[in-house]
């Protein structure tokens, strides 16, 4: 009886499992110290460099991947009505769950005490940048050259330009038949780029893995080890918690039946730290998975990427007490409402920005009159959870696209409740009859030119 090689899934959390042991190994040891050969050559050597390409890869899907799937997504919703309650509905979910998340934290950390008498000191110094008015994000959202917004992964942008490109297909009627097909051809040769790039995830989730935890120290873990457990704790209750009851209560679905087919997503925003880089994933999972029609992920999805902060909302209510009590600042209860008004706000006003986290934790700062730098206590942890708040955010996307695909019918529930529903593994399957079949196209193509 031949073996059964192992989902891709599979392959990934073995990957992510070896990436840890080898990573803490290599610092337990010391054989990472700055200079040695590990360090330079296979940390910062190989282990950054098959890193980096996988992520430039993802990177590299996302704009045209959400240029085409929302164009097609928009044309296979068929009126704005259908779209504008698509679009309200998830703006709304996204920012309750961001609100519900904060608050979480606060309270989480209030009652843990985490902070109280602790005499902490950091060489780390952190100089807050100043977030564009909300406003601008607003009025930044339409592009002035949509061409330049796609270079540059303007997700806003692109999200509205795929819009009014597919709500313009849609008014010019049956004329336009050839180019939704071409916009769905084009989405469906992305999707097979997406599983090309896959077939070496297992190999850069064990290297990304392997260099965060060989760059992390025990010792700063050791000192900051009530914050980080408070932090983790506070992540894990909303994702199992507040997601999850959310889910059966809108949707009447089966939250552990989410879970399980939501491990490869997680475990590409844990290795990425990067929501945006792991759309091509989420999409992808969302769709073939969960059963979520593109005509609604394909909206969802990108979107939630850009404005969905669930994880990094609870860094920031967290953080906030810890530092109010390191310095010995008592906050009163309007100050955490102001924490939690200004997380759901930032969720939009950072929307894009680079090193959104740190921006959004020193402008919540600045408004309660914490010390902005007493961020610097807590940036050596900050890589390993900004890890794990990338996986609850990703999470959140998807049970925010569930919850409103089921509200408009747009849910295959069959697909949702079989377990083996879009299962794949890494293997790149080349097709012999299509491609005989293209060889001939294009045969019989240039002859018609000779």
């Amino acid at each position: 009886m031949p073996k059964t090689k192992p989902s891709l899934t599979a392959q990934v959390v073995i990957a992510m499992l070896l990436g840890i042991a080898v990573g803490l190994l290599l610092n337990v040891s010391g054989l990472n110290t700055a200079g040695s050969f590990v360090n330079e050559y296979i940390v910062n050597g190989l282990f950054k460099a098959v890193g980096t390409l996988f992520i430039n890869a993802l990177k590299m899907l996302v704009v045209p991947l959400v240029l085409f799937s929302l164009i097609c997504g928009v044309c296979g919703i068929g009126n704005l009505s259908t779209l504008g309650r698509v679009g309200a509905k998830s703006f709304g979910l996204y920012l309750f769950t961001t609100a519900i998340a904060v608050a979480t934290a606060v309270i989480f950390a209030l009652t843990a005490g985490i902070g109280q008498g602790m005499q902490a000191s950091t060489d780390a110094a952190f100089t807050g940048r100043e977030a564009p008015p909300l406003l601008d994000v607003f009025t930044n959202i339409i592009p002035t050259n949509p061409i330049n917004a796609m270079a540059n992964g303007e997700m806003l942008q692109v999200i509205f330009f795929a819009i009014l490109a597919g709500i313009s297909i849609l008014m010019v009627g049956k004329k336009a038949k050839p180019l939704i097909e071409g916009a769905e051809l084009a989405n469906e040769v992305m999707m097979k780029m997406v599983s090309i790039v896959m077939a070496a995830a297992p190999y850069a989730v064990f290297a990304l893995i392997a260099k965060a935890m060989a760059e992390l120290g025990f010792e700063l873990l050791s000192v900051l080890i009530g914050y980080v457990l408070v932090l983790v704790a506070a992540l894990m209750f909303h994702l199992f918690g507040t997601l999850m009851l959310l889910l059966k209560v809108l949707t009447g679905l089966n939250p552990l039946r989410f879970i399980s087919k939501m491990r490869n997503v997680q475990v590409f925003a844990f290795s990425t730290a990067s929501s945006n880089a792991t759309i091509p994933v989420t999409l992808r999972t969302v769709t073939e998975r969960l059963g979520v029609n593109n005509s609604v992920a394909s909206f969802t999805v990108p979107f939630g990427a850009t404005i969905n902060m669930d994880g990094t909302a609870i860094m920031q209510g967290v953080a906030t007490v810890f530092i109010a009590h390191v310095y010995g600042i008592d906050l009163s209860v309007s100050d955490y409402l102001v924490v939690i008004a200004m997380a759901v706000l930032a969720s939009i006003g950072t929307a894009g920005v680079p090193g959104v986290g740190l921006i959004m934790l020193s402008m919540v700062f600045v408004q309660v009159g914490l010390p902005v730098e007493g961020i610097g206590l807590i940036l050596g942890v900050d890589r390993l959870l900004d890890m794990i708040r990338t996986a609850v955010n990703v999470s959140g996307d998807a049970t925010v696209s569930v919850i409103v695909a089921k509200s408009e019918g747009k849910l295959d529930t069959s697909v949702y409740n079989d377990p083996m529903a879009g299962v794949t593994t890494s293997d790149i399957v080349l097709d012999a009859a299509t491609e005989r079949e293209l060889a001939e196209v294009v045969a019989s193509t240039h002859a018609r030119k000779d």
